[in-house]
């Protein structure tokens, strides 16, 4: 029997099986051909970029490992992400920070950047079908070295990261129009300070300001959507970070702009599964940056654990995912970086369609009525479900490899690709 026919007998078991609990898996399936994840160039290149400064990577962040073979230049990077999209079953979006531009070779500042240094994405965005999404880069950059940008005491610093976000607007903005699928821009910054600070208000009222300002220009939302991401604490910060979640919540709510859930960004028992329907209550849209801390913000690559199961269940029984724009955030150098992507995509999904074959309206009529026991006995129940052959029956249909048959693709691309890099 071909392998083909197996993965069909193995669906046709499974389907039986959930059928019997209410759950059209064929449904399932449908509806998650249209959930798009957008993979993050910085998993790429260990957020490296392709700016001429010579700044290292700042803003609390840092890359560990030395796995060979990283992207150089913006063709290496897209080849790669490229390889990526191949193994893993959809159509997905790419995200960008702003020091991942074609320069040229020319020293570009940041505040000097404009579409046409992303001209080279758009058209191979455009060719694959997929979307973009955008970060400006409030790091890596020498008025970014005391961990203040949007709330610097400095007026002139404030304005030269102003202006860098209006000119990372109107890329979006560009991005959004000449691909017809709305760019989301992301504004995060690294502002804090590594000690207890005596003005906590002053550098929030500068970042409540200087926000303001860089919003006040327009952009058609058709093209683009604005999002403010919070932290709790990162290298150099630990002790207060202007950005706080609860500033940003109260910003997002208040200026009617998404709001970006990181879930690296809590504390590392916190997990963001009840925020979900909080924060839905006063917003339209928000953004999810999916990564996952070990003992802190460190972002490892996301595998498929409770949590991220969890938020698949929440995003789905809510009705949330149409309101939900979800992207990866992490950056492993220490192994293959296109398996990075591989691994943490392809587990994005499956937390999805886990949620999404769970006998949620039998769940909810137990809960209705009180019978915590049918309850509790039938989400145990589904936990040995056959959900993997469901899985692969879906990478099957959508022409990817099934099971770890995607590891042998990026074993052949490391040893003819990546290892010629130098």
């Amino acid at each position: 029997m071909s392998k083909a026919r197996t993965i069909e007998q193995a669906y046709k078991l499974a389907r039986e099986q959930y059928a019997a609990l209410g759950v059209d898996t064929e449904q399932a399936l449908k509806t998650l051909r249209r959930v798009p994840v957008s993979l993050h160039c910085w998993q790429g290149d260990d957020v490296g970029g392709f700016e001429k400064f010579g700044t290292e990577l700042g803003g609390g962040l840092a890359a560990t490992g030395n796995y060979p073979g990283k992207a150089r230049t913006p063709a290496e990077l897209r080849a790669d992400a490229e390889k990526a999209f191949s193994l893993i079953p959809g159509r997905h979006r790419f995200s960008l920070h702003a020091f991942y531009g074609e320069f040229g070779g020319k020293l570009v500042d940041r505040n000097e950047i404009g579409p046409e240094h992303f001209k080279g994405w758009i058209d191979w965005a455009k060719r694959l079908g997929l979307g973009l999404d955008f970060n400006p880069t409030f790091f890596s950059h020498a008025k970014a070295a005391d961990n203040f940008t949007l709330s610097n005491a400095d007026k002139g610093i404030r304005k030269f990261w102003i202006e860098h976000g209006i000119a990372c607007r109107q890329i979006g903005a560009a991005m959004g129009k000449a691909l017809g699928k709305t760019c989301v821009t992301n504004v995060w910054i690294p502002d804090g300070m590594k000690d207890t600070p005596v003005d906590r208000v002053g550098p929030r009222d500068r970042l409540t300001d200087s926000l303001d300002t860089m919003f006040k220009v327009p952009v058609n939302p058709k093209h683009n959507l604005d999002s403010v991401e919070g932290k709790l604490f990162g290298i150099g910060c630990e002790s207060y970070t202007v950005g706080s979640h609860e500033y940003y919540l109260g910003y997002a709510i208040s200026r009617k702009t998404l709001f970006t859930l990181d879930t690296g960004h809590y504390h590392p028992t916190e997990t963001i599964t009840d925020k979900l329907s909080s924060v839905f209550q006063f917003l339209p849209e928000i953004l999810l940056h999916v990564s996952r801390g070990v003992r802190w913000d460190s972002d490892h690559v996301v595998v498929l654990s409770n949590e991220l199961e969890e938020i698949g269940q929440e995003l789905v029984r809510g009705h949330f995912l149409g309101r939900t724009h979800i992207g990866l955030d992490y950056f492993d150098a220490s192994i293959n970086r296109v398996a990075a992507w591989v691994i943490g995509t392809r587990n994005m999904l499956k937390a999805l369609l886990k949620a999404m074959v769970e006998p949620t309206p039998t769940l909810r009529q137990a809960e209705a009525a009180g019978d915590y026991t049918t309850r509790l006995a039938l989400l145990e129940e589904a936990r040995t479900l056959p959900l993997g052959a469901v899985w692969d029956y879906y990478c099957q249909q959508q022409g990817v490899p099934v099971g770890a048959a995607w590891l042998a693709e990026v074993k052949a691309y490391e040893r003819g690709v990546l290892a010629t890099r130098k």
